[in-house]
């Protein structure tokens, strides 16, 4: 279940990753447009043309949260709230992880 989350979680980001045709050469391939990325855009410029031309503030923050706290459930939940693997898999340090899950109130 976990590896399929992952692969599931590559093709929702805009990154380059190796593959193995047929042949056994490796390739690269690059994901043209990943869905995650469209929402957000697509999102993002509904909320501004709900501002009235009102200019935000905290933007950066405000998207982040609103993105992490997610990933995070989600990451927990794959992984069955191992904190350990939940941290490698999101690239971060564990004591990161556990700010970060405090935060969002998801310990």
């Amino acid at each position: 279940m976990l590896q399929f989350s992952l692969t599931t979680l590559l093709q929702h980001t805009k990154m380059r990753f190796q593959f193995s045709d047929l042949s056994g050469d490796m390739a690269t391939k690059k994901i043209k447009e990943p869905p995650l990325a469209k929402h957000v855009q697509s999102s993002l410029e509904r909320y501004f043309a709900d501002m009235n031309g009102e200019k935000p503030s905290t933007l950066y923050h405000m998207v982040m949260r609103e993105v992490e706290a997610p990933l995070l459930k989600v990451v927990m939940h794959e992984t069955n709230s191992n904190q350990s693997k939940a941290a490698e898999i999101l690239g971060i340090n564990r004591n990161t992880l556990r700010k970060k899950l405090k935060t969002y109130g998801l310990q």
